[in-house]
């Protein structure tokens, strides 16, 4: 691995470490203001990561001149620390511009699909062996 390498790795995690921490913290003030019914810190969480990573994606795209280290700490890092959702909003909404309807439909319902399927799946699998 090179150096350059090294410092993308490296500012990915402590980017990651820092989305992370607001995330937390946006969980706590949610729980805290909505109380534990409504998971209202992950609602905030997927929908300003997923307007961060726009504001981001576009002026990266139109705008700044931006290396790619610092897209990597912003985006990589502290916005996937944030949310990984904003990533997957990004991802369905680069498939939509580029005209692939179906890929995107296929992705967006396939990704929701299958990982809430894979969450009842770990549960199941932990309950059968744990009785």
């Amino acid at each position: 691995m090179g150096s350059h390498q090294a410092i993308a790795f490296l500012l990915v995690f402590i980017g990651g470490g820092i989305g992370s921490m607001l995330r937390h913290a946006a969980n706590l003030i949610g729980a805290s203001v909505f109380g534990l019914n409504i998971p209202a810190g992950t609602l905030f969480v997927n929908i300003s990561g997923s307007l961060a990573m726009g504001l981001l994606a576009g002026w990266f795209a139109f705008r700044g001149h931006s290396d790619q280290l610092t897209r990597l700490f912003l985006t990589t890092g502290i916005l996937g620390g944030f949310t990984t959702f904003s990533a997957f909003s990004l991802e369905a909404a680069l498939l939509l511009e580029r005209g692939q309807t179906g890929g995107a439909t296929l992705y967006v319902i396939g990704s929701v699909v299958i990982a809430i399927s894979g969450i009842f799946a770990g549960i199941t699998i932990i309950r059968a062996f744990g009785s």
